[in-house]
């Protein structure tokens, strides 16, 4: 704890010494969007989303987003509570890719792989606040980084916006783009979110059900890399939640990587551009979600590896006390030509949506 508030003290004084002025909004701060009884609380340290506050069926108003209480534990977190994962999410076999006919050799951080973008990749740098309008008809907040050519191995400048935006009421929009400046580069974002709908720290999610509109998935091995390339049906298989089904109806069938059970799995979405991907709903406290997203792909994660890890309010989770639905490109996709690419040209650019439309 004390080295990560030794850090962070570093990294806002270089941010305000560099910058200074009206830059000096790039310093670690908290910011509040609220509407009515529905409000957001995120930090520019890493685009993290750091909770959601809204009412069950009896207008008990609850948070329903896992994370820490103090920006310092954030700097120290290896669970990635919240944030915006890039330059490119998910997993990289080897953290190597080859582009234009250049290998390339990123940060390792996940055993002999790399895993959201590297050991400081998005999620672990701080934001410029170029926006912020905390309340009123539409509060938002945008924030921009610019990541530079060499990054964790990346190649190219790489300018990304994010713009979160309570557009209704109990409605959450998060949209996101990134142009290569001066090389091709690929490009991959998340959002790293664990929900539980019934409160954080209330205990594990496996009573939730969920919903998938994703009639394939991407088999994953060992180190959860879709090495196989293959593409394959979730029909008669424990990847299958086409129509409502609990969490926890068939999750010890299932393994999420280092021998343990539960999900952490890859689904190909059903359509394109912006359609509903999933939807989740906890029966006891009424609350749930649609998601609407224009990514191919999406991760259902089960928070497999959280066991006794310290939460917000005194609250500990264990395993399963939050689930992650990550819309995002498929994983490993520049080993992967077979894949959709992920590689965004000089000039293009990158353009990532998502939609959370909460209810009660």
């Amino acid at each position: 704890m004390a080295r990560a508030l030794v850090f962070l003290a570093l990294l806002c004084l270089v941010a305000s010494s560099l910058a200074g002025g009206a830059e000096a909004r790039k310093m670690v701060g908290v910011y509040m969007l609220k509407k009515g009884n529905f409000s957001v609380k995120m930090t520019n340290w890493g685009a993290t989303i750091m909770s959601i506050v809204l009412p069950d069926s009896k207008g008990n108003l609850a948070d329903v987003v896992l994370g820490k209480d103090t920006l310092a534990e954030y700097v120290d977190d290896t669970f990635y509570f919240g944030p915006l994962n890039g330059r490119v999410a998910q997993r990289m076999a080897r953290g190597r890719f080859v582009l234009d006919g250049k290998v390339y050799h990123t940060y390792i951080n996940d055993g002999r792989n790399a895993i959201h973008g590297g050991h400081r990749g998005f999620s672990k740098v701080i934001w410029t606040v170029k926006e912020y309008v905390g309340g009123g008809t539409s509060p938002h907040i945008t924030m921009y980084y610019r990541s530079f050519d060499g990054e964790q191995g990346f190649p190219g400048d790489l300018d990304v916006y994010a713009t979160y935006t309570l557009s209704s009421r109990y409605v959450l929009s998060i949209r996101t783009n990134a142009t290569a400046l001066n090389k091709a580069t690929p490009v991959n974002f998340l959002q790293h979110v664990y929900f539980n709908l019934a409160g954080q720290g209330s205990g594990d999610v496996l009573g939730h059900t969920l919903q998938l509109l994703a009639s394939r998935y991407t088999p994953m091995d060992e180190e959860l890399l879709p090495s196989s390339g293959r593409v394959v049906p979730v029909a008669g298989t424990s990847y299958d939640f086409r129509t409502p089904t609990p969490i926890g109806a068939r999750i010890h069938q299932v393994r999420g990587g280092k021998g343990v059970h539960g999900y952490d799995i890859n689904y190909v979405v059903d359509g394109d551009g912006m359609r509903k991907v999933a939807a989740a709903r906890d029966g006891a406290s009424g609350r749930g979600f649609d998601l609407w997203a224009n990514q191919p792909a999406m991760q259902l994660y089960t928070g497999n590896g959280l066991n006794n890890t310290k939460g917000k309010d005194g609250k500990v989770y264990g395993q399963y006390a939050g689930f992650c639905l990550e819309t995002q490109a498929y994983p490993d996709a520049v080993n992967h030509p077979e894949f959709p690419s992920v590689t965004v040209r000089p000039g293009e650019v990158y353009k990532h949506d998502m939609v959370y439309k909460f209810s009660f």
